[in-house]
This record gives C-alpha cells, sequence and structure tokens, in this order.
C-alpha cells in the first residue's frame, strides 16, 4: 500500500508546484498513471486482518490512499472543466489532507518518516536517528492546533486561531528559529503549515501558521491580525526557546501581502520577511519608519507565470524596498504561477539561518 501511495504523494507534490491553470491538462496526464495502483493497493488493505492495536495505522494509511484518490480525481475534472485554476487548488487541498493523515505513521515506519525530511536530507542517518529516537508523545512536541470561537465552514479550522509544529527533538536546551507562516485568501493555517512542515523538521525550527480572523487578512480597514500574530508568538517565545534574532513571517498571495502591512511596522518583533505572490503597492512605505526598513533582510518571491498578481508588481516591490534600504533578495521565478515555490524552502531556511 505504502509505496504506490508515496510515490502518487510526490507526483501531486510536483502538480501543487507547476500548478498553472493552461498546464492543467498536461500536469493531470504525467501523474494520472499514480491513481491505479492506489486503488488496487487500497482495495488490498482493506481487505486485510489487523489486530487491533493497528486500527490507528490503518485508519490513517486507508484515509491517506481515499484522499490520493481524491485528488487525482479533482485534478481530472479541473483539466477537463472551465474552472481550472480553482478545481485545481481543490485538489491541491486533498493533497494537503493526504499527508495530514498521513503523518502520524511518520511516527511507525521510518520510510514514512523520511517521506517528511527534505529530499536532499533523506540520506542523513544522524538526522534519522534524531528522528527515530524522539518522543512524540510528549506535550510539547508536535503538531499542535490553537482553538478559537469561530470555526469556519467546513470545519476544517479556526478563525483566528492557528497550527504550530514544534519538532519531536525539541531540546529546550537549545535555541530554535520560529517561522510564522500566513497563508492565502480564504485558507487557514491548518492546511498551510504542510507548506512548511518538512522544512521545520528537517532543519530544526518551530513553525507556527496562524488563520485570519476574518476571511483573509487585514488589507483594507483595521488592522485586526497583527495583534493576535504577535499574541501567538509571545506565548509561543513564554513555552519554547526560541531565537530571538530569527523570526521570520513569510507568505502566500494575500498572506504576502499581509506579511508586508504588518511585518514592515516598526513595533513588528519579526527579523526577517519573505512574501510569495504577494501584491504590493508603493504607498505601503508611507508611514512606515526608516530606521525598520534600513538593512531589513527581504527574502522577496514571484512567479514569471503569477495570473493573480503580475510579476511587475514584485519588480516594483523590489525597487521600493531596496530603494527604502531594505536588503532584498529578489527571486523571479521563471517556471511559478501564483503558487508557494517549496522548493525555495531550503534557500530561505539557509538565508534565516545566514548560511
Amino acid at each position: 500500500m505504502l509505496p504506490p501511495v508515496l510515490n502518487a504523494l510526490e507526483a501531486l507534490a510536483y502538480v501543487g508546484r507547476h500548478l498553472h491553470p493552461p498546464n492543467l491538462p498536461s500536469l493531470a496526464g504525467a501523474v494520472a498513471d499514480n491513481a491505479e495502483p492506489v486503488r488496487t493497493g487500497l482495495a488490498q488493505f482493506k481487505a486485510a486482518d489487523f489486530p487491533e492495536s493497528f486500527a490507528n495505522f490503518k485508519d490513517c494509511v486507508i484515509r491517506t490512499a481515499e484522499h490520493v484518490l481524491s485528488a487525482h480525481e479533482r485534478l481530472d475534472a479541473a483539466a477537463g472543466g472551465m474552472n481550472g485554476a480553482m478545481g485545481g487548488y481543490r485538489a491541491m487541498g486533498e493533497y494537503t489532507r493526504a499527508v495530514q493523515a498521513l503523518y502520524p505513521v511518520a511516527a511507525m515506519l521510518p520510510p514514512v518518516s523520511r517521506f517528511f525530511v527534505s529530499k536532499e536530507r533523506r540520506s542523513d542517518e544522524a538526522l534519522a536517528a534524531k528522528l527515530g529516537a524522539a518522543d512524540g508523545a510528549r506535550a510539547e512536541v508536535g503538531i499542535m492546533i490553537g482553538p478559537d470561537a469561530n470555526e469556519t465552514s467546513d470545519g476544517d479550522d479556526r478563525r483566528g486561531g492557528f497550527a504550530l509544529y514544534v519538532p519531536e527533538y525539541y531540546d529546550a536546551t537549545e535555541s530554535y528559529p520560529l517561522i510564522v507562516a500566513l497563508h492565502g485568501g480564504s485558507g487557514n493555517g491548518k492546511s498551510f503549515l504542510w507548506t512548511w512542515l518538512v522544512e521545520a523538521r528537517t532543519r530544526g525550527a518551530i513553525l507556527l501558521s496562524p488563520t485570519a480572523i476574518d476571511r483573509t487578512w487585514s488589507l483594507m480597514g483595521p488592522d485586526i491580525d497583527s495583534a493576535n500574530i504577535e499574541g501567538m508568538v509571545k506565548r509561543v517565545q513564554e513555552r519554547w526557546n526560541i531565537d530571538a534574532g530569527r523570526m521570520l513571517l513569510t507568505g502566500m498571495s494575500d498572506g504576502g501581502t499581509f506579511s508586508y502591512v504588518s511585518g514592515l511596522r516598526e513595533e513588528s518583533p519579526f527579523t526577517h520577511l519573505a512574501p510569495s505572490s504577494a501584491s504590493f503597492h508603493p504607498l505601503l512605505l508611507e508611514g512606515m519608519s526608516r530606521e525598520r526598513l534600513k538593512g531589513l533582510p527581504i527574502y522577496l518571491m514571484h512567479g514569471a507565470l503569477d495570473w493573480m498578481f503580475p510579476v511587475d508588481i514584485a519588480r516594483t516591490a523590489n525597487a521600493a524596498l531596496s530603494a527604502a534600504g531594505a536588503d532584498v533578495v529578489y527571486r523571479e521565478i521563471a517556471d511559478l504561477s501564483h503558487t508557494w515555490p517549496r522548493d525555495e524552502n531550503p534557500r530561505i531556511v539557509d538565508w534565516l539561518m545566514g548560511n
């Protein structure tokens, strides 16, 4: 069961990285052959007789496989439909649910644990040993979901809440970088956590993925989100050992735009910013402290194929921020559309760590 599932997930991750509406038919066709082995394996797996003590393992694998198959079905429908972009994003939502369902199996089987490690570190025996020896049952490590009163319509996350990941091998005698990752419009932190979890688990970073209080971040009207996010950060700092010199605010689309809005404020606690596929207007810099902007490390990413926010927006942002004194790393990515560039994560962490 697991080899075809892992193969299919790798293929779907490729689709997510290269998701661009005109390319949907070719992407769907390129990964189509991965569905049938999962379907065949799932039928056999469901029929197998497992001891009661394996019930959680069996449930995790079944749910993973079902979400993988649903992702393929949605991807095929998007490739042949009129609203391909939104259909493609919904297919990637099923991919996210699949990795959510699979993650508990990482503590049970080394091949699954390696799946949740950056590809370039999967043969790192020292890292594998550290992960294998970690006690994931400790209350202060692993994935935690923060409460809030306002639940989304599908019950998948709570508005104004958060998802948090602390590496299972967390050691309170060491300090850890903090990555705060902001979802796109109408998204949620519980899903966006998976954009960064593999890199956080591999490199040893604490990862906080908040959910906007409203349907998206406070880009118009009063800023109701910055204080909420910074309250979360303060609670994380009180419980875990955070490296105060390596605190990254990053985000995708509306989340990238809000990383400007919130992160450029003089009172912002963040030492580094990394917006991707974001909107920007030079007026954002009006009223911002020159002292805050001077030398501020910003890793700015944008896709040349972005169909929602044309790449000229990022070029304007790069010029304006650089002129204002920020220390900008500008990455214009030729094959990137309006999606998160996961292959940039290792470079961003190297930059954050000062490597």
